[in-house]
């Protein structure tokens, strides 16, 4: 297995950190990370693709080991995590890479994505959303009413989502043999969320996310535009994004490959051996 190396970057006074493995001249792959977890997430996918790829995969602000100020004295939306994540690519020189989104790394991507679309080389998205299409009614209903209206009660049911109990759902739901994801995953993610001040950050993300949806209709021109090679390998029992958030890219790229497996959100839980197959062979074949 190759060296992950294990470092910090300060942006705009904010220290990021990353994991960063492989050939430092090799074809770069940005790995973002979704909610609740971190560049964590990756820990065996990493290996799997830095024998080939410069692999970087940084904690968003707010998640992982990543600096997590207050909201008095950050003002967190998707906007401002891109432009951080944009930063440190800055300092790592990259200026060209494919980029692994899921979950909340979607809207990070896609706006990195639509501020500098000659950077792209490829898309993989692993559950990452672009489409109304992809949202599940049931699971996004108090989030709708949240974005709505901000009061005590949306609030409450926003706040389950920040419990142990919904953090394993996560990891969980959706997994035909649960035995083969690690509790590691939601108690990791739960410490972390734990932190004191951590709800009011991700409650103000949740908000923020709303703010998401007005970018799809420019992400779909610029798939449809530049014809960027798009990889959706996705839970289809996933209740968070549904399948045909996946097959909708088929809608704007032309050839667009789409892999619909047996698991759930966190895909790489249960799924690993096939997603990472599923990857390398799409990145070989686009990135050759």
């Amino acid at each position: 297995m190759g060296t992950i190396h294990h470092r910090y970057a300060t942006v705009r006074g904010q220290k990021l950190f990353y994991q960063e493995a492989g050939p430092p001249d090799g074809p770069v792959i940005v790995l973002l990370h979704g909610f609740p977890t971190s560049s964590f997430m990756f820990r065996n996918l990493i290996p799997l693709l830095a024998d080939r790829y410069r692999v970087i995969a940084p904690d968003h602000l707010g998640f992982g080991l990543s600096d997590a100020p207050s909201v008095d004295d950050f003002d967190y939306t998707f906007e401002a995590l891109t432009e951080l994540t944009a930063g440190v690519l800055d300092q790592l020189n990259v200026t060209r890479y494919a980029m692994y989104v899921q979950d909340y790394g979607a809207p990070i991507g896609w706006r990195l994505a639509l501020a500098n679309p000659a950077a792209v080389t490829a898309i993989i998205s692993q559950n990452g959303n672009g489409y109304e299409a992809g949202f599940a009614e049931e699971f996004w209903k108090p989030v709708r009413a949240y974005w709505a209206q901000q009061n005590s009660e949306t609030e409450k049911a926003l706040r389950q989502a920040l419990t142990l109990e919904v953090t394993r759902w996560q990891y969980l739901n959706g997994v035909g043999d649960e035995s083969l994801v690690s509790p590691d995953t939601w108690y990791h993610d739960f410490a972390l969320l734990s932190r004191p001040g951590n709800d009011l950050v991700q409650l103000r993300l949740f908000a923020d996310y709303a703010n998401n949806l007005p970018l799809y209709p420019k992400l779909h021109a610029y798939l449809r535009e530049s014809q960027v090679p798009v990889l959706a390998v996705w839970g289809r029992n996933d209740e968070i994004f549904v399948p045909e958030g996946a097959l909708a890219f088929a809608e704007d790229v032309a050839d667009a490959e789409i892999y619909l497996l047996s698991g759930g959100h966190f895909l790489l839980e249960s799924h690993l051996d096939a997603a990472a197959g599923t990857i390398r062979g799409f990145l070989g074949r686009v990135l050759s």
